[in-house]
């Protein structure tokens, strides 16, 4: 799916990232448990994959739960991973049915036998979709991924596989949990923070960031639809000028 820059419309977003935040505050102003908000929350998730399959994006990129997530309290945790449980058994033929392939990214090993489980079964069954992948970010962390790809290339050097000096930052990018996809194009936050929280850290080296002051579980098809707007109307640059862009008569992207 990766492919190199070239003169195409940056109109559409190939890859959209979505840190999902405000889902505690959604339900603390309707006196609600926080896992109350992370239910409707599903809600908003339907919402943007079915606006962004209409819209034709390649990849979207979900901040299910961080590596850093785990320092919550523990009943907050352990009915998180109970939704999210649910949640892959009850929407996996959803997505199939619409051609959406999900993906799960992240460091699996400290979820329950059962939860490794659920995503195997779920990457299974949709793994014939073609219109759009679905990328689930769980026990994810930026400077993780970034550790593991250079682990993995530190372990072809030692091998002999590889040269110190062959390692470039194309190779490095290929070693990450997402090396086979494209570099995200769109990142949004909702919830009114303006961060992007350890995620897909490489990976967002040129994206257009989005900050929705929206809780998540109100960001819904309107919302998404906007943000798709905001992004068409930008210009991006990548290290060149506005005149040089506009020279060439197209906006790049990668």
């Amino acid at each position: 799916m990766e492919k190199t820059m070239q003169a195409v419309s940056a109109a559409v977003p190939r890859h959209v990232a979505i840190i999902m935040d405000g889902n505690n505050r959604w339900a603390k102003q309707r006196f609600l448990p926080g896992v109350a908000g992370h239910k409707a929350g599903v809600d908003a998730v339907r919402a943007v994959i079915e606006v962004c399959a209409e819209a034709e994006v390649e990849v979207l990129t979900l901040f299910a739960f961080s590596s850093e997530n785990w320092q919550r309290p523990a009943d907050e945790v352990g009915a998180l991973m109970g939704l999210f449980l649910r949640a892959l058994r009850r929407e996996a033929k959803r997505l199939a049915d619409n051609g959406i392939r999900l993906r799960i990214i992240g460091e699996r090993a400290r979820f329950s036998a059962e939860l490794q489980a659920a995503m195997a079964e779920a990457e299974d069954l949709t793994a014939g979709g073609e219109r759009l992948l679905l990328q689930v970010a769980a026990n994810y962390g930026g400077q993780w991924d970034i550790t593991q790809a250079a682990q993995r290339l530190a372990r072809e050097v030692a091998a002999g596989h590889l040269q110190v000096e062959d390692i470039a930052p194309d190779l490095l990018r290929r070693c990450l949990v997402t090396g086979d996809q494209p570099m995200v194009d769109l990142c949004i936050r909702t919830g009114g923070e303006q961060r992007i929280s350890n995620f897909l850290l490489w990976q967002m080296a040129y994206a257009e960031l989005y900050f929705s002051a929206l809780f998540w579980p109100d960001f819904k098809h309107e919302a998404m639809r906007s943000a798709l707007a905001d992004f068409a109307r930008r210009q991006r640059r990548f290290g060149k000028t506005s005149e040089q862009v506009a020279a060439e008569g197209r906006n790049p992207t990668c």
